[in-house]
Parts: structure tokens; C-alpha cells; sequence
């Protein structure tokens, strides 16, 4: 399970700041690849509660991360971190739903 764990964190992270910085800057194509590796993440998950708890980590992280790594803002990003964290509680619902949907996927496939 630690593998996993750090995969979602490594995941995420790149992902957050890719997007935010780099690539599909200010596009909601962004939204295509992560929408992919959590489903993908998922499928890796051998339990519907890994893949939720998997999931909600990555959704959390993926939307924390581009939000901080994409602030601009002339007031100190430590300010922000409340509001960061409030709408990275929206991207664990979304990531959560992700981790489910490719959970039932491997159970699909493997039938």
C-alpha cells in the first residue's frame, strides 16, 4: 500500500504543477489527464476502500498542488493555504469518485 501512496503523492504533485505552470496552462484539458491517472489509479486499488482513500489522497494533493504552484497573488501564499485547502477538500470528493469508477472497472474487467 506505501507504493501506492507514493505513487497518488508523486502523481499528483507532478501533475499540479505541470498543469499549473507548463502544460494546458489555463485550460479545463488539464482535467483529461488527471481524470485519467485517478481512474488509472483505481484499477491499481485491489478494494473499493484503497481506492477511495487512494483517490480522496490524489484528489486532495492534485488540486492543492496547482493551486499553490500557480498562485501569483501580491499577498503571502501562506494566507491562502485555508482557502487551498477548502477547495483541495472538493478535488478528494472528485478524486474519490475517480478512484471508485476505476475500482469498479478492475471488478468489470475481471469478471
Amino acid at each position: 500500500m506505501i507504493k501506492k501512496v507514493l505513487a497518488a503523492v508523486v502523481i499528483s504533485v507532478v501533475f499540479g504543477v505541470l498543469s499549473s505552470r507548463y502544460l494546458l496552462v489555463g485550460s479545463a484539458l488539464s482535467l483529461i489527464p488527471w481524470g485519467i491517472a485517478g481512474v488509472l489509479l483505481g484499477l491499481w486499488c485491489t478494494q473499493y476502500r484503497q481506492a477511495t482513500g487512494l483517490g480522496a489522497l490524489y484528489g486532495f494533493l492534485i488540486a492543492f498542488t496547482f493551486m499553490a504552484a500557480g498562485y501569483q497573488g501580491a499577498a503571502p501564499i501562506l494566507s491562502r493555504v485555508p482557502f487551498f485547502a477548502i477547495l483541495g477538500l472538493v478535488g478528494a470528493v472528485c478524486g474519490v469518485g475517480l478512484g471508485v469508477i476505476g475500482a469498479f472497472l478492475r471488478r468489470k474487467l475481471r469478471r
